[in-house]
């Protein structure tokens, strides 16, 4: 299942980056994601890797991810090791007025969340949650672009 997201900043790509850089605080802006725990001494960077419990509707899973991008105030790439697998980006490009803030995941669903069947049903689900997400995240950007 492919899913791609985008929106709008009305920020710099580096405003958007003080937002995304610190991973421990997606769980402010992210509605499906409950907790981060990281695993290891890394927090920023390649290599990085943590697990994020996530809860869709009644579905919970822990997700281990693993950091394999990352360009400040350009891209945060990972891939996914837990019982959803695939990979993820985020990516900033300055546009005139800001950033223009991409959300794209390739995902392979478990055969008890339906496998390909699953993702049927799933697609237009996460991608209403994700632009949501991106809602949230659009507020504390805001936020970070007054206090900058």
């Amino acid at each position: 299942m492919r899913l791609r997201v985008c929106t709008h900043l009305a920020a710099t790509p580096e405003v958007v980056w003080s937002v995304l850089e610190p991973i421990e605080r997606h769980v402010d802006w992210m509605a499906d994601a409950l907790e981060i725990t990281f695993v290891g001494n890394l927090r920023r960077g390649v290599g990085t890797t943590f697990d994020c419990r996530t809860k869709v509707g009644p579905f919970r899973t822990t997700d281990r991810m693993v950091v394999t991008e990352w360009e400040p105030a350009r891209a945060l790439g990972i891939v996914h090791g837990g019982a959803v697998r695939g990979t993820g980006r985020f990516s900033l490009d300055r546009d005139d007025g800001g950033t223009t803030f991409c959300w794209d995941e390739t995902l392979v669903l478990p055969w008890w969340l339906g496998a390909r069947a699953g993702a049927v049903v799933a697609r237009p689900l996460l991608r209403a949650i994700w632009r949501r997400n991106l809602a949230r995240l659009a507020l504390l950007v805001e936020a970070a672009g007054t206090d900058a």
